[in-house]
């Protein structure tokens, strides 16, 4: 049922009622650009964490990787060439799988971007955009 104080009209509404929409719908447009930074922020902060853990993973291998050549060093003198040799090239993949580590997680962190949520700031430019069109007659 129709209220007859209220019109749907916006030139027949009162200042102060078309303040206090403006007030709400502002509000309501600041939490939700506000959510949107946080899913955004969010997902960044899952690529870091992914970046981060395979630097550590490229870390480990790497000590393996260091702890195999000390092997070799053993083996090499406690027997001479085929032992060696094999833990040699165990200590070389090693240590090109932490390299390929290393690239992986780098290739990660620079997924990341800058620290600012670029979805919500283009979507605040074109809310202070239509305000700004739709101010002006």
């Amino acid at each position: 049922m129709d209220n007859p104080g209220k019109s749907n009209n916006a030139k027949e509404q009162p200042v102060s009622e078309l303040l206090t929409q403006l007030s709400q719908q502002t509000s309501r447009l600041v939490r939700d650009e506000l959510r949107l930074a946080q899913a955004e922020l969010t997902e960044k902060g899952r690529h870091a964490g992914r970046g981060a853990g395979l630097f550590g993973a490229a870390g480990f291998l790497a000590f393996l990787a260091a702890a195999a050549l000390i092997a070799t060093v053993i083996l090499a003198l406690s027997l001479l060439l085929p032992a060696w040799l094999s833990a040699l090239i165990v200590s070389l993949g090693l240590f090109i799988a932490a390299g390929v580590a290393a690239l992986i997680g780098k290739k990660e962190v620079k997924q990341i971007g800058p620290p600012t949520p670029e979805a919500t700031v283009e979507n605040v430019k074109r809310d202070i955009d239509e305000i700004k069109e739709h101010r002006h007659p």
